[in-house]
């Protein structure tokens, strides 16, 4: 004792040394005792693990373990994940996630696998989804029928349901009728109608509540009527011209020669083609400046033209048929026979739907081969078509009345009464446009 306390130790000192051991091997013994690892290290690591490779540590509980705050899940941070449900900006959506794998890689996140979070990058979703900000998508797959608010300029390719829509305009918009002095052809530019009559002028309708915008001169005899996406055109049947009008406020834009009797016209997205009744040919002209790219031969009295997306579609009154050009170059991809006078046309996606005027029937073809599918009876003498997404809209003309048939079937789905001598049809998005040429008038259904 007396060598301890030369050496700086008090009776007291030793007391408190004794003390502490006690109690150490106290815990220890009870950690032992319960089958426990106690770390008493403040502030930690309390426990480190010297394994390089394998499990630093096994568990065998599936237990929760309060506080326990893992750094990595299956080898990824929690950055790398998003909730199953969420809504967060479009920036934070990216293509690949790279993660240091550094620490410690549980098999769990607060009781859950990763199974049950969203990975950034490539996924899957179902159900509703709301993204905020821009989203890019690339090697889409499927029919894009959820999507909604997507703008044309996000869209790439031709897209056939807007093609046989007629829809060169950003959005639908609900319309209204009101009179019109002797319509004749209508179209519509995803907020207006457009009417042609025989006073050689085009009048332009508000479609929300009807209000009439102005009336525009074009030639002689205006009959058929298109929309480019910025800009009214119109073929003067005896003047040999087509009259370019600026949608915006109607303003012209000059005539453009074409061929004899010009009856009607379809845009393709770049070019305008007109039916030239009177010299059994179409013209295609350049909707940027109207330069005349070539005239070519169909059959005859030509006198209503679609397009398909990739081929433009010419009604033959005189030969009872229907000629395929393909938009490139023109080429003549085949006549295909169909009823009694064909008058109008409408394309539905998939199909190209051809009104006999004479047959009092319409005739449906494939479009990717003019397959002949069927004809369907309709009312008395029609004379124009037009396609809603689901259903084909035909105008005839000696039965004052429009015709609904089903596009999948060609189902009869009723017939509607409208004015005097119906012969012109147009779709806006939610209603049916009929032009009625003896009542001076416009309907909608």
């Amino acid at each position: 004792m007396l060598r301890v306390l030369k050496r700086g130790w008090s009776a007291a000192g030793l007391g408190v040394l004794l003390l502490v051991v006690l109690l150490g091997g106290e815990q220890i013994a009870q950690a032992v005792k319960d089958s426990k690892f106690v770390a008493t290290r403040d502030p930690g690591p309390g426990f480190v693990s010297l394994a390089t490779s394998g499990p630093p540590l096994q568990v065998s509980s599936s237990e929760r373990v309060a506080n326990l705050n893992a750094d990595l899940l299956d080898g990824l941070e929690a950055a790398a994940f998003a909730a199953a449900a969420h809504t967060h900006p479009g920036g934070d959506i990216v293509s690949a996630v790279a993660q240091a794998l550094t620490a410690a890689n549980a098999d769990t996140l607060d009781g859950l696998d990763s199974t049950a979070f969203a990975m950034l990058g490539a996924n899957n979703f179902t159900g509703d989804q709301t993204v905020s900000g821009t989203v890019t998508a690339t090697g889409f797959v499927g029919d894009g029928s959820g999507l909604t608010n997507i703008p044309s300029s996000q869209l790439t390719g031709p897209n056939p349901l807007q093609i046989a829509l007629l829809r060169w305009y950003e959005a639908s918009q609900n319309g209204a009728s009101f009179p019109v002095a002797n319509p004749d052809g209508l179209a519509f530019d995803g907020a207006h109608i457009w009417v042609t009559d025989s006073a050689n002028t085009v009048t332009k309708l508000r479609a929300a509540d009807g209000a009439n915008l102005g009336t525009f001169g074009v030639a002689d005899s205006p009959r058929g009527i298109a929309f480019d996406g910025a800009h009214i055109w119109v073929t003067n049947f005896t003047g040999g011209t087509v009259t370019k009008l600026r949608a915006a406020d109607g303003a012209n834009l000059g005539a453009f020669a074409v061929g004899a009797s010009p009856r009607a016209l379809a845009f393709d997205g770049t070019n305008l083609w007109v039916a030239n009744q009177g010299s059994n040919s179409v013209t295609k002209l350049r909707a940027a400046d109207g330069a005349n790219l070539g005239t070519f031969g169909v059959g005859t009295s030509p006198v209503a033209v679609a397009f398909d997306g990739a081929n433009v579609w010419v009604a033959n009154q005189g030969s009872n048929s229907v000629t395929k050009l393909r938009a490139a170059d023109g080429a003549n991809l085949g006549t295909f026979g169909v009823g009694a006078a064909p008058l109008a046309l409408a394309f539905d996606g998939t199909d190209v739907w051809v009104v006999n005027a004479g047959s009092g029937s319409v005739t449906r073809l494939r479009a990717s081969d003019g397959a002949n599918l069927g004809a369907f009876g309709v009312g008395s003498v029609p004379q124009g078509a037009a396609f809603d997404g689901a259903n084909i809209w035909v105008a005839n003309s000696a039965s004052n009345s429009v015709t609904k048939l089903r596009a999948s079937d060609g189902a009869n789905l009723g017939s509607f009464a409208v004015g005097s001598t119906p012969q012109a049809l147009a779709f806006d998005g939610a209603n049916v446009w009929v032009a009625n040429a003896a009542s001076d008038s416009v309907s909608k259904l």
